[in-house]
């Protein structure tokens, strides 16, 4: 190997830095992607997008479920077969019509689902659950 001996038997000494900030820049765009997904803290509601004054935007029909188990859909007192109907009307006024389910903590999973089911069976496919953010308590 003649030629390629230069007499410099010295220690390298210093860190090559591509290498190491190559694995950083990798590793911030995992945890930039995987905290997006690990940091919901609701369920997802599929919300109509603002646009210009031009836009429309899409329906949404509030149902509660009461404590006591009555249904109150846009805040007026009805039945469950007056949901059906507020839910088509709301479906022939426009076909990308939405709805809110909120329920007191107290109803019965029941009254909840049959609320669904007759939003879903009247033509609203597209629904959302109403919940409050639950905290958690800090650690001493």
């Amino acid at each position: 190997m003649a030629g390629f001996d230069t007499g410099d038997d010295d220690i390298i000494a210093s860190i090559n830095v591509t290498p190491l900030v190559d694995i950083t820049l990798v590793l911030l765009i995992i945890f930039m992607v995987t905290t997006s997904h690990i940091v919901r803290a609701q369920i997802t509601v599929d919300l109509p997008k603002a646009a210009s004054g031009e836009s429309k935007a899409a329906t949404t029909l509030v149902v509660q479920v009461m404590p006591d188990g009555t249904y109150q859909v846009d805040g007026e007192q009805t039945t469950l077969d007056g949901v059906a109907k507020w839910a088509r009307d709301a479906k022939a006024k426009d076909p990308e019509a939405r709805a809110i389910i909120a329920a007191d903590k107290k109803v019965e999973y029941e009254k909840v689902v049959d609320a669904i089911d007759t939003i879903k069976m009247n033509g609203i496919e597209k629904f959302a659950l109403n919940i409050e953010r639950k905290f958690k308590p800090t650690k001493k």
